[in-house]
């Protein structure tokens, strides 16, 4: 899927409630960040947004007004998404999703489709089959990407790790008799998400979970020495 078909199905999506929630918001802002000509892009948004809005007007059906205040409403809060990228020309600023629901699971994917070069994942377990996929397909577009997670974990049942090397992704276990208990993703070595998710069904479905996306430099050094350290301890599957 092309950026531009990307950006035009978050609009369309996000316009079907009429409202733009907060995490629309930031995955628009995420996939407009992590785009090759970002003026084109941005500019493209901004028309396609206009577009959806006038569409919906000009269905020859009258409006109420509180209908069109709703339309109205998601179109400002697009545009303002968009014209903050351009406008600061830097990254999101920090956010928090949480579970039960798939705020957690739709951000993690989202980074995994949008990121351009490479993806370091170093989690407890995946077994979330939407999120192996996303995994699988930056794969196979070209993107680096490495996976590491926990020895026993990767024997469970419906443990996609297995499936992931399989594939060919580079995937490597812990030698620890301990668990490798992180949960922890980095994205074209600028953008991080950590918290206490598991990248499975049930963290969305059922537990009390979290995650923060964050570009913070400094600390996506420190995951990065030590997604490496790990990596250099691990094995091969």
């Amino acid at each position: 899927m092309s950026d531009y078909t990307r950006i035009e199905k978050h609009l369309a999506e996000s316009f079907e409630d009429f409202k733009l929630s907060k995490e629309e918001k930031y995955s628009l802002r995420s996939l407009l960040e992590n785009v090759n000509d970002k003026d084109e892009m941005l500019s493209f948004a901004r028309n396609k947004a206009f577009d959806v809005y006038r569409d919906c007007l000009g269905q020859g059906q009258p409006i109420e007004q509180e209908q069109f205040l709703r339309n109205a409403n998601w179109l400002e809060k697009v545009v303002k998404t968009i014209d903050g990228v351009r406008a600061d020309g830097s990254v999101s600023e920090p956010s928090a999703f949480f579970s039960p629901g798939d705020s957690c699971a739709k951000q993690i994917i989202n980074c995994l489709l949008t990121a351009r070069d490479s993806i370091d994942i170093c989690v407890f377990t995946v077994s979330d089959n939407q999120i192996t996929e996303a995994i699988l397909s930056a794969h196979q577009n070209g993107k680096n990407v490495r996976v590491i997670s926990d020895n026993d974990k990767a024997n469970d049942r419906g443990s996609d790790i297995y499936y992931l090397a399989e594939k060919g992704v580079p995937v490597r276990l812990d030698l620890s008799p301990y668990h490798m208990h992180h949960k922890f993703a980095i994205f074209d070595q600028k953008r991080l998400i950590n918290g206490s998710f598991n990248w499975t069904r049930s963290a969305s479905t059922k537990n009390e979970e979290n995650i923060t996306v964050l570009h913070d430099t400094s600390l996506i050094s420190s995951f990065l020495s030590a997604f490496e350290g790990l990596w250099a301890e691990s094995k091969n599957l």
